[in-house]
Formats: C-alpha cells, sequence, structure tokens
C-alpha cells in the first residue's frame, strides 16, 4: 500500500530533523539551522496536505524553530494560522502556549496551561514547566525540567531516533530568555544554537 504523500512529507521532516539534531549533538551550529530550516519547511508541506488533526506537526516546526534559533516569528504566524481550525484539545494547548513563550506573551498561558493538563503525562510534565516560565518561578521550573529530563532519559523509543530531550532544550532555551535557566546536565541535552527570537523581558 502506497504511503500517502502527507505522510510521506512528515517522515522525511522527521529524517531531517534528527540530522539537525545529530548536528548540534555534533557542535556545528550552522549545519544544524540548515537542517531545522529545512524541517520546518517539511512539516509545513506535511501540514498543508494532511487531514485534520495533525497539529502534531506544528509543534513539530515550532520546536525545530527554537532549537534551531531559525525562523521563529515566521514560525509562529504559521502555526497561529493554522491552529485556530483545529480542535480544542491539549496538542493545540501546547502549540498555542509555544507560540506566547516564543512571543514573551507568558500572561496569556494559563489558559493554555490548563488546557494542557487533561492530556498524556507529558503533557502534563510540560504544562508545569510552562506554568513555572509563565510565573517566573526558577525552583518550580528546575523541578518540572528535572522531571521531563528523567522521563527522556528514561524511554526507550524517541521519534527522530536520536536519544534528546527536545521538549527540556526547548524549555531550558525559554528559561534562559527569562533569567532561570536551571542547567540540567544530561548526555541527551546538547548545546543549543545561538541566536533566536528577541525581545523577551
Amino acid at each position: 500500500m502506497a504511503v500517502p504523500e502527507h505522510r510521506r512529507l512528515q517522515h522525511e521532516a522527521v529524517r531531517t530533523e534528527a540530522r539537525a539534531q545529530r548536528s548540534l549533538f555534533a557542535g556545528d551550529c550552522a549545519q544544524a539551522q540548515d537542517e531545522f530550516s529545512a524541517a520546518i519547511e517539511l512539516y509545513k508541506q506535511s501540514y498543508e496536505i494532511a487531514p485534520p488533526g495533525a497539529t502534531g506537526r506544528l509543534i513539530g516546526l515550532l520546536k525545530a524553530s527554537v532549537i534551531g534559533a531559525t525562523a521563529e516569528l515566521e514560525s509562529v504566524a504559521y502555526a497561529k494560522r493554522h491552529l485556530r481550525h483545529e480542535d480544542d484539545d491539549p496538542p493545540r494547548a501546547y502549540a498555542f502556549a509555544i507560540c506566547r513563550l516564543i512571543d514573551g506573551a507568558d500572561e496569556g498561558l494559563p489558559e493554555y496551561v490548563d488546557a494542557m493538563r487533561p492530556g498524556s503525562p507529558p503533557f502534563g510534565r510540560a504544562a508545569t514547566a510552562i506554568e513555572a516560565l509563565g510565573r517566573r518561578s526558577a525552583k518550580s521550573y528546575a523541578d518540572a525540567v528535572a522531571a521531563i529530563v528523567h522521563d527522556f532519559e528514561g524511554r526507550r523509543h524517541h521519534v527522530t531516533k536520536v536519544p534528546i530531550a527536545d521538549t527540556a532544550l526547548m524549555l531550558e532555551i525559554f528559561a534562559r530568555r527569562r533569567g532561570i535557566a536551571a542547567h540540567p546536565s544530561s548526555p541527551l541535552l546538547p548545546a543549543p544554537c545561538p541566536g533566536g527570537a528577541q525581545g523577551h523581558a
């Protein structure tokens, strides 16, 4: 049976993101950013021809934008434009929360944090960390991101097949912009690329 085109593009996006992550671990930010940029475009192409409920691809492109420090504001604009048509569920709330964190509009986070909590345990852990970021609570954030790192370290399977705690890495980038980075130590956490969205208080 032939693989649908939207799924083929999604698989190619994931493979491209994997290459970006390996470049990040190798300390080659320039190559990582090129690959993250390519992954973002593939996620978009896949999303645009996918059936309803493909919010995970918007989350994927937002994460790639933050971790790759590339096209963050453009990715936010793209995601917001499409999220309004998605079901009101934890993945949609998570995507909107990431948009808020990129924009620095933390005052709007509680609405999305509450909507994330009914989701699976990883959504709950991310919600707790995002809530702490919004409140600028360094202790609560450190505890929350440590729990996320611990979860990733215990996983046998990773989406890109690269052992990386990408959620924690993304949240640490947001925490650094807010002056409360926890700096968790883990072999699953490469150094992030410099740069990214500006203007965070």
